[in-house]
């Protein structure tokens, strides 16, 4: 058994390429933003402050999360209902990477990562997955790309789901949010110091797979 950290800046392709190296690879995927974006969308709708670690807490304890793995896709269902399509709206973006800094957040969440990376080979992407939630893991890969390319790669997809958005302000919010995971106290985005670096700005999504497929000796 193995497994496979996979960090790196938003936007930057993480989520596309570990589904297709779980299923080239045959093992788990296991997306830890999803998770962070739904239990933000809660938080939020329930009026809790990001700095009353006490009410989110609470909230906490009574929030069934699960992740439903199958058929080579990820379903993630909060409280009973299945919230994959509304995480993927543009504002939760920014919810989760306010809520993710709480520390009381991360805690439930590492612990529900490590759990599932326990039990069954597998590849998870995040922010500090190589640095926190794995630090033990066999491979580990950091992926980035510019700012602009990132907002156009968002601008593209939210533009083909039928979103009205706008170029410059996806920039800015992802300028934003590098800028708050990189500098928050609990587990700040960075490579691990063992981390493979791939630069995305450049190369298709095929050609990350196999960039990275060829530093694993499976």
């Amino acid at each position: 058994m193995y497994n496979i950290a996979l960090d790196g800046t938003s936007g930057a392709g993480k989520s596309t390429v570990a589904k297709l190296l779980a299923k080239r690879l045959g093992i788990v995927y296991l997306d830890t933003g999803a998770m962070y974006r739904a239990v933000a969308i809660k938080l939020d709708r329930l009026g809790a402050g990001y700095t009353d670690e006490e009410k989110i807490g609470q909230i906490l304890d009574t929030t069934k999360l699960e992740i439903v793995i199958g058929d080579g896709a990820q379903r993630v269902i909060l409280d009973g209902v299945d919230v994959s399509t509304a995480i993927r709206e543009h504002h939760v973006s920014k919810l989760a990477s306010d809520y993710s800094a709480v520390p009381v957040v991360r805690q439930k969440m590492v612990r529900i990562q490590q759990n599932i990376a326990k039990e069954q080979s597998s590849i998870l992407d995040g922010r500090d997955i190589g640095t926190h939630v794995l630090p033990n893991a066999k491979y580990k890969f950091f992926v980035s790309a510019s700012v602009e390319v990132r907002a156009k790669r968002r601008y593209d997809e939210l533009k083909a789901k039928g979103q009205k958005v706008n170029l410059a302000q996806i920039q800015k919010d992802i300028a934003d949010r590098d800028a708050k995971d990189t500098n928050r106290e609990v587990s700040p985005l960075r490579p691990a110091d063992d981390a493979v670096m791939i630069d995305t700005s450049n190369l298709t999504i095929d050609e990350v797979v196999e960039k990275i497929n060829s530093f694993l000796l499976i």
